[in-house]
């Protein structure tokens, strides 16, 4: 099959640091090659792929040491895949709304994932308008402000089984926190429930410009509370590592999460979760096997030593079950022969990296070319 997957710019695929849509869009881009699939990836010049690849941008938009405006490098994107949409049999799309003016008429072959929360008020209009488009949700929980929206599947993400070892034995005696620093993720309970325990606190999060103000008002006068220790954004080797040594990671939203990866790659680690209930949360941990679920920071500290006392050897056992790439692949390509896609096996589907592919009448090689 000749699978196009469209990432957002914003993050190189996978990611160097933080990012969750882009380190998703990586995983099953390489599985669905290594199950045999001719894919191509869309997506910021300095990712890295086994798949064909189309560089649209020079690299990650957020890392460029000046701010952009994502869209008309989104637009330019959008422009080289519609040259050549013909050439695929799904275009799986991951970047919001941006694509859906430009696929009227390809219901048979074009996905979106949903990434983001979808409670904001734009959106009900939105899906009412491009009502025929196939959607695929990443919990259930992030359907219910657009039940009525043409959602076909919900696909859990998944990880490689091998990307992180678990930690039986963990050598640190603290409580993480990882991901990124903004009220909705609510590093303030995180700091609190620490306290209150009596537990060391280490916080792995980015600040994204957005929450500056946030972080400097509200985070950062709480960092020299004693057993606090802010770390800064972390790489993937270093997260593994964070997460095993970590008696429990501290997962305290008050959002409604659309999925939570850093939910998971705890539990690879053999991490117990505790986490509050909202969006995902129930989906994606077994209450009382791999985490607990809680409705505040009281219960919080009353069931942390429930928590980190959880057998870590059934936690990644339930990871390895449910939440796997080769899982989530395979879930993806039953969604997309549902649209009625035809299998071409006749293509050949060994995808070999570096083979260049013509767009917009320009070679554009695979690797780390940059599009500028």
């Amino acid at each position: 099959m000749r699978i196009a997957q469209i990432s957002p710019l914003m993050e190189s695929v996978p990611p160097r640091l933080y990012g969750g849509t882009e380190r998703v869009v990586s995983y099953l881009t390489e599985e669905l090659v290594a199950l045999g699939h001719d894919v191509t990836l869309f997506a910021s010049g300095d990712s890295m792929t086994e798949a064909n690849f189309v560089p649209c941008c020079k690299s990650a938009l957020r890392l460029e040491a000046e701010a952009h405006d994502p869209i008309p490098h989104h637009m330019i994107m959008l422009d080289k895949l519609m040259r050549v949409a013909d050439q695929f049999d799904v275009l799986h799309f991951h970047i919001d709304h941006l694509h859906f003016p430009l696929i009227a008429g390809l219901e048979d072959r074009a996905l979106t994932t949903l990434h983001g929360r979808q409670d904001l008020p734009a959106n009900d209009r939105f899906y009412r308008y491009f009502r025929q488009a196939p959607l695929v949700s990443i919990s259930q929980a992030q359907r219910e402000p657009i039940s009525h929206a043409n959602f076909v599947a919900t696909v859990h993400h998944g990880m490689p089984l091998d990307l992180h070892h678990a930690e039986f034995n963990p050598k640190g005696n603290y409580l993480a926190f990882l991901g990124r620093i903004s009220p909705e993720k609510d590093p303030v309970q995180a700091i609190r429930i620490a306290q209150a325990a009596n537990m060391e606190l280490k916080i792995a999060a980015k600040v994204d410009r957005a929450d500056e103000q946030y972080f400097r008002e509200c985070v950062k006068p709480l960092l020299d509370l004693p057993g606090v220790d802010f770390i800064g954004e972390l790489g993937e080797k270093e997260k593994g590592q964070f997460l095993r040594n970590a008696s429990a990671l501290v997962f305290p939203i008050c959002w409604p999460e659309p999925f939570g990866l850093v939910m998971i790659e705890a539990m690879a680690c053999g991490t117990p979760v505790l986490a509050f209930d909202w969006g995902s949360v129930p989906e994606v941990i077994d209450d009382g096997v791999t985490g607990r679920v809680v409705s505040s920071i009281e219960e919080a500290v009353a069931v942390l030593p429930q928590v980190v006392t959880l057998d870590r050897r059934k936690v990644r056992q339930q990871f390895e079950k449910r939440f796997s790439v080769r899982r989530m692949a395979n879930d993806y390509l039953r969604v997309y022969k549902s649209l009625g896609l035809p299998f071409r096996a006749e293509h050949p589907c060994q995808p070999v990296a570096g083979q260049a592919i013509l767009v917009a009448g320009d070679e554009v090689g695979a690797g780390l070319q940059a599009a500028e």
